[in-house]
């Protein structure tokens, strides 16, 4: 029903809902509205998450490795409009309370688990249909996505998310840096509303030891649907102008909060033609679904404000795909 992502030959496992790159997403742009009602789960998906809960406590009574839970949110829908005069984009995103227990019961079970009826989760709310159109319980997830470019040598970074990393992902290279919108982290005490904006410089923090005071250009270029694992995503460019490879490898020796998500980094040069040859070179069965979608919109970014603000520097980015295309035979 959701067209697929396709780049370097391969079509991908992630919808590109809004965006293509020659724009940002204005801040004051994006309304994000927080429904303080939990997700309802059906009562045999309910009996799901209950045995999931108590299978990790047991583990956690037990000294061994667990997973924690955590207040997370649902997504209830996603809406794009433009406004009236410059139709700029729009977007209303709405949500409500999940837990991270809620995320694991859909998302491990979305085929391996067959409901009384003999239908698995996908068979019954996603095939056939529209995904975007699924119950706000199937949709326990939403990750803000950043695509880190390093001013001070022009390299972008690839992050391969660590196989200690639970679900379908791990081990699988990913975008720079990666975040869970998260209440306790993303949900302002003082009522105002959730920044996505926010939640990527939070990502770059907790993530690669990226600091507020490094002055990082951070805009959202795109929303995206991974089809595969029905998880929603934000796609976020950063650009650090005073950063460079070995500042961050440096940085990383000396501690980083969420070290332990990531177990390997390539710092790539940030020109087309080189991170569209990373990509192609990787293995398809190497990435997350959404990874190469999130970075070819920064490369379009970046190809438009190299041409001046023009859309059309987009093309630059299109020959440089046809280059690695033929150089590589595919």
């Amino acid at each position: 029903m959701r067209d697929r992502f396709t780049v370097v030959g391969r079509a991908t496992g992630c919808h590109l809902f809004e965006g293509d790159g020659t724009r940002p997403i204005d801040e004051e742009n994006v309304h994000v509205k927080h429904t303080p009602k939990r997700v309802q789960f059906p009562e045999e998906i309910a009996a799901w998450r209950r045995s999931i809960e108590a299978e990790e406590e047991r583990k956690e009574a037990g000294g061994l490795p667990h997973r924690w839970n955590n207040a997370r949110f649902a997504v209830e829908r996603v809406v794009v409009t433009r406004t009236h005069l410059s139709e700029e984009p729009v977007v209303s995103l709405a949500l409500r309370d999940a837990d991270y227990f809620d995320f694991l019961t859909t998302s491990l079970n979305l085929d391996s688990r067959p409901q009384r009826n003999g239908l698995t989760l996908r068979q019954q709310y996603l095939d056939g249909r529209d995904p975007v159109d699924a119950p706000s319980w199937m949709s326990c997830s939403f990750g803000v996505n950043v695509a880190l470019e390093t001013g001070k040598d022009g390299k972008m970074l690839f992050s391969r998310r660590s196989a200690q990393v639970a679900g379908p992902n791990s081990a699988r290279w990913n975008s720079s840096a990666n975040e869970g919108l998260a209440r306790q982290h993303d949900l302002p005490r003082d009522g105002s509303p959730i920044s996505l904006h926010a939640v990527a410089r939070r990502a770059l923090f907790e993530e690669l030891a990226v600091h507020d005071e490094d002055d990082v250009r951070v805009e959202l270029l795109g929303f995206g649907l991974d089809l595969v694992n029905h998880q929603w995503a934000a796609f976020f460019r950063a650009v650090a102008p005073g950063l460079d490879e070995p500042a961050l490898r440096l940085r990383w020796t000396r501690g980083v909060t969420d070290k332990w998500e990531h177990d390997r980094f390539a710092f790539v040069d940030a020109d087309p033609e080189a991170v569209l040859g990373f990509l192609a070179d990787e293995p398809e069965e190497r990435w997350t679904p959404c990874a190469p979608a999130l970075f070819y919109l920064a490369l379009v970014r970046g190809a438009v404000e190299r041409a001046g603000g023009d859309a059309a520097g987009r093309a630059a980015v299109e020959r440089a795909e046809r280059k690695v295309l033929a150089d590589r035979g595919l």
